[in-house]
């Protein structure tokens, strides 16, 4: 069992920073490979990024690509989602989760969610 917890969501103005923070309960943190993903009001919630289990590869959809970095801590059971030059489009609810198998661009691909973490962006 994997519980996930996220958090640093805030209010930010446009062109602005944020770090969201995702802790991980269990001791097989380091096996799986961690995503992100948002969800913003009336939209299908959507990849944002993955990062491998070891760190040492990672993924990004197109429209964060260049702005958000991805990292953990394995030793601390946490990933990271660093968010740079924000914009009003960023707004969503941000989720962690853990990947089990198949596409990392699918919801099903993953077995274990936090609750989510609020990002708004103002202009």
């Amino acid at each position: 069992q994997v519980q996930l917890v996220e958090s640093g969501g805030d209010l930010v103005q446009a062109g602005g920073s944020l770090r969201l923070s995702c802790a991980a309960s269990g001791r097989a943190f380091s096996s799986y490979r961690m995503g992100w993903f948002r969800q913003a009001p009336g939209k299908e919630r959507e990849f944002v990024s993955l990062i491998s289990e070891s760190g040492g590869s990672t993924l990004y959809a197109n429209s964060v690509s260049g702005r958000f970095t991805i990292s953990r801590d394995n030793a601390k059971n946490t990933v990271y989602l660093q968010m740079s030059s924000l914009k009003p489009e960023d707004t969503a609810v941000y989720y962690c989760a853990a990947h089990y198998s198949g596409s990392a661009y699918l919801l099903a691909s993953y077995h274990y969610w936090g609750q989510g973490t609020q990002v708004t962006v103002s202009s």
